[in-house]
């Protein structure tokens, strides 16, 4: 029997940062939690753009300057919420029909005055049709939003000095 409805991916970590913090870490320093690796341009990427407003995108700009822009923000609520699409299709390439792409929304919970739960919930996946689940395996798979919130992690207690 064949799934045709894909389970969202959840995933959830505590950061050693107040509410506020965590969030902007997490949108201000994209960059450094994408790891350079995941690129789908023909050149090495220089860096990760997240741009922090309903309407913006998350993109790649390469060495050369080209752009690979991958997700676009549908909700940004700081210091508590943000909802990014997942524009990348089952063949690892740019999805360019938003009927056929999938959400991630990142929820940030104050634990206590120095700590934040991070939820990730990426849903929808099924959306990306014929070889949905290769985009679900990869995302919940060890290179995927796992290797992302270890990065930032990393990337918290980095900034805390």
């Amino acid at each position: 029997m064949t799934q045709t409805k894909a389970e969202p991916v959840q995933l959830q970590i505590v950061v050693n940062a107040p509410l506020e913090r965590a969030f902007a870490l997490f949108t201000e320093r994209f960059d450094a939690i994408k790891p350079r690796e995941h690129n789908l341009l023909a050149v090495p990427i220089a860096e990760t753009v997240f741009e922090p407003r309903v309407g913006g995108h998350i993109y790649d700009r390469g060495e050369d300057g080209s752009v690979c822009r991958w997700a676009r923000v549908l909700a940004y609520e700081p210091p508590n919420r943000v909802v990014f699409t997942w524009d990348i299709n089952g063949r690892w390439e740019i999805e360019t029909d938003p009927d056929k792409t999938s959400e991630v929304e990142v929820r940030f919970t104050a634990e206590d005055a120095d700590h934040t739960r991070v939820e990730l919930e990426h849903r929808h996946i099924d959306r990306h049709g014929d070889g949905w689940e290769a985009v679900r395996a990869g995302v919940d798979g060890e290179g995927g939003w796992p290797h992302y919130l270890q990065r930032y992690l990393e990337a918290v207690d980095e900034a805390r000095g």
